[in-house]
């Protein structure tokens, strides 16, 4: 599991394209195999629209990951107070820095 998801995190776009070609293929098949009287392109267009949605679902998750790995996986940096005494501009500009907001 640690190798897919290295894997993963090194080729983001490669494993997003991967899946939303993916997702076509296996809604034109689905499509195709419910013997529905829709036509050839109304099969296309839905094949469309389910990959779109898989694909806002894998970049709505991608993003969640790319933001647990980058926080840390959850550890939160403490707290840095600012000496208001006597304030020092290193200081804040790093506080600025590492302020989330």
């Amino acid at each position: 599991m640690k190798t897919v998801q290295s894997w993963v995190s090194e080729h983001k776009l490669s494993s997003i394209g991967a899946l939303w070609a993916a997702g076509i293929g296996a809604s034109l098949v689905a499509n195709s195999r419910k013997g529905s009287a829709m036509k050839p392109s109304l099969r296309l267009i839905h094949a469309r629209l389910h990959a779109q949605a898989l694909t806002l679902a894998v970049l709505s998750s991608a993003a969640a990951f790319h933001y647990y790995e980058n926080s840390g996986g959850g550890d939160q940096k403490p707290y840095v107070a600012i000496d208001t005494a006597a304030p020092n501009i290193a200081k804040m500009v790093e506080w600025e820095l590492h302020s989330p907001f």
